[in-house]
């Protein structure tokens, strides 16, 4: 699996940040309540992040010699799945309500929209604290490089494989 790359999370908060403006934009014109979520489901995104990162310890644990039983490479690449998907989660979160609180800037000096602002910027330190797990238990989920004896760690054709640490 390839790693996380910043430049993409950062292409995907803007493109949904720019689809949130749009969205507010539209339902204020409409008269229809600001698309933000309640301060309530923080709970539920640091649910998620939470057992995203548990997960993640234990893996790392195995990694660096806690080793009571072998480890599930099912396991292991699940928990890489789910690290890439709370990051690309908080990512659309942080882009989203970013997108919300740039179209209500105009209207922040009438004081109508400060607790929307405030549940926005709640969900946007959310955001970046899932981005933040994802990408820390991206680096639990590395496989170390193998040591290579003389001529253990040749392959077929002569060369040494790729001594990168990949991703499990």
């Amino acid at each position: 699996m390839k790693p996380l790359k910043p430049w993409v999370l950062v292409m995907v908060a803007v493109v949904i940040g720019l689809v949130g403006v749009a969205a507010n934009s539209f339902a204020g014109r409409s008269s229809a309540p600001t698309p933000v979520l309640p301060i309530s489901a923080l709970g539920s995104m640091a649910v998620i992040a939470v057992v995203t990162l548990v997960l993640g310890i234990r893996v790392l644990r195995w990694r660096t010699g806690h080793r009571t039983r072998m480890l599930d490479p099912i396991f292991a690449a699940r928990t890489l799945v789910l690290a890439h998907a709370c990051a690309y989660a908080g990512a659309v979160l942080l882009g989203w309500h970013g997108g919300v609180i740039a179209d209500q800037i105009p209207l922040l000096a009438t004081r109508i929209t400060a607790p929307v602002v405030e549940a926005a910027l709640f969900m946007i330190a959310g955001g970046v604290v899932m981005v933040a797990i994802g990408f820390i238990v991206e680096r639990f989920c590395r496989i170390p490089p193998e040591d290579m004896g003389d001529d253990e760690g040749l392959s077929e054709g002569g060369r040494a494989p790729d001594t990168e640490g990949g991703l499990a």
